[in-house]
């Protein structure tokens, strides 16, 4: 299969990653990085030019060339959905990325612009919308729904029958049992367990443990 040229936005951890990704385990070749123009700070990362994403169109033509936007969470992943919203605008067709090391059943409905890392199980009749990240090693569950510009760390567990709801930040091993709701717009600390439905909006902290000290011997014996 022909390789599509990919021009990444962002310049990020997440961009690096990305190109790493798309490289190596894609029909995509990345060509390009594009950051906004008030963000733009260097012409070039890792031997490819960095443009500003405003007038990318000109740059690069969108018949020849797709986008992925590598950015996180950042304003509660509307950063995310905004610059591929525009994107689209530019006339590119947005590119997504399933490693080939991820386990997704073959009834999995994947929207476009999505990044799936490696180690992920994503069971029967799981739905994903669009401009989903699933960082590696997470379980979604059978039947489960992930809607639009949602964000799930690593080893998250998500039972089966949920619904995450659009603009969702998941946490690293924060876990959801069976047949929960989690709102719009929630963000679950790291480690946090959800056992029943959550409104629009929810915010659950993770707790800090307190420190204790260490009792270790004064002096260590070394043996001859």
């Amino acid at each position: 299969m022909a390789q599509r040229k990919l021009v990444i936005v962002g310049d990020s951890a997440f961009a690096e990653v990305a190109r790493e990704y798309f490289d190596a385990e894609s029909d995509h070749q990345v060509v390009a990085f594009a950051v906004e123009q008030a963000f733009l700070k260097r012409e070039s990362l890792h031997g490819l030019p960095v443009v500003p994403f405003e007038n990318l169109a000109q740059r690069f033509a969108p018949a020849d060339h797709d986008v992925y936007v590598a950015v996180v969470y950042t304003q509660l992943n509307r950063l995310r959905a905004r610059l591929a919203a525009q994107a689209k605008e530019q006339g590119f067709r947005l590119a997504s990325f399933v490693s080939p090391r991820a386990q997704v059943w073959r009834n999995v409905v994947l929207g476009e612009h999505c990044f799936v890392f490696e180690h992920n199980t994503v069971q029967p009749f799981v739905q994903i919308g669009s401009n989903v990240v699933l960082w590696s090693g997470n379980h979604i569950g059978h039947h489960s729904v992930i809607e639009d510009h949602c964000f799930v760390s690593s080893q998250v567990v998500v039972s089966g029958f949920c619904r995450i709801g659009a603009y969702s930040f998941l946490g690293v091993n924060a876990t959801l049992a069976n047949n929960v709701t989690l709102g719009r717009d929630n963000w679950l600390g790291p480690g946090t367990t959800v056992m029943k439905d959550t409104p629009d909006g929810a915010l659950f902290k993770s707790e800090q443990p307190e420190p204790a000290r260490v009792s270790a011997p004064r002096f260590f014996r070394v043996a001859a």
